[in-house]
């Protein structure tokens, strides 16, 4: 077996040593150019991030509230047959007795003034004229669970769904208080953002 002298081993510690020196004198760290640099393309990155953010929440917030509203136009157009059928062949020759039934099968609370929402119903174009005639009806949260719609909120901090039922004319309309941006508008009723698509 060979034994290593003493000072070799010294010597290549001393060599190791004069190595990290240099790579210790060497290593200026970052300069200010790259520094202004990442910071510039780290903004870029954060700021294209948060367009696209954006934009997916206001995806999102536009499919869901026309998914709501399609799903209570759909459950409002079952009540409002129901109705019409009560009114029999002839619902313009109905009695007001067979209007008052027929009035039973439709769900939510009757709006009888413009007052209850404020000024948002004429705003969303519902006419005073309809709210009179009690075609006019706001759906709580408790009114869309009863419709088998679970998990849709329709309240004062949420905004109002609310339905413009023509029993006679066998047709229901659904509004949201609140809207839905669609471009620099806010559209209140289906039939304004049915054929809509927001990524267009």
């Amino acid at each position: 077996m060979k034994k290593i002298k003493f000072p070799y081993i010294i010597n290549k510690k001393r060599e190791e040593g004069k190595i990290m020196q240099n790579l210790r004198r060497n290593n200026k760290g970052i300069t200010l150019l790259v520094l202004v640099i990442t910071i510039v393309i780290l903004t870029i990155i954060v700021g294209v991030s948060m367009k696209y953010g954006i934009d997916t929440i206001t995806y999102t917030t536009f499919q869901n509230t026309k998914t709501n509203m399609l799903l209570i136009e759909a459950k409002a157009k079952e009540y409002v047959e129901n109705a019409n059928y009560k009114l029999g062949i002839k619902p313009q020759e109905a009695t007001d007795e067979m209007k008052a039934e027929a009035r039973k099968e439709l769900k939510g609370t009757l709006l009888t003034n413009l007052e209850v929402l404020g000024t948002r119903v004429q705003e969303i174009g519902i006419s005073e004229q309809d709210v009179l005639d009690g075609n006019v009806y706001k759906l709580t949260t408790e009114d869309l669970e009863k419709m088998s719609i679970r998990g849709v909120e329709s309240n004062d901090e949420k905004g109002w769904y609310i339905i413009l039922y023509n029993v006679e004319n066998i047709t229901a309309k659904v509004y949201y208080t609140y809207g839905v941006k669609v471009g620099k508008q806010i559209k209140y009723a289906l039939d304004d953002i049915r054929d809509i698509n927001v990524n267009d």
